[in-house]
């Protein structure tokens, strides 16, 4: 009986390990997709804010002058 429970406890504990390195893979991956959302989304949004006063001023320019 006591052997049976330790197989047992033996058996879970590989199971235990194999989902852990699968959640530390799952959590590597979220992480790496967020960070690539970041790049992708977030930084040109930033890009964007900067670059429009100076395509207003630009156009505003260009209006004044009659075009």
């Amino acid at each position: 009986m006591e052997n049976e429970i330790l197989e047992r406890i033996k058996q879970n504990e590989e199971k235990l390990e194999m989902i852990f390195v699968s959640v530390e893979k799952t959590r590597k991956y979220i992480f790496w997709t967020m960070v690539v959302t970041v790049v992708f989304l977030v930084l040109p949004l930033i890009g964007i804010i900067v670059a429009i006063p100076s395509f207003m001023s630009t156009y505003s320019s260009l209006s004044g002058a009659g075009l």
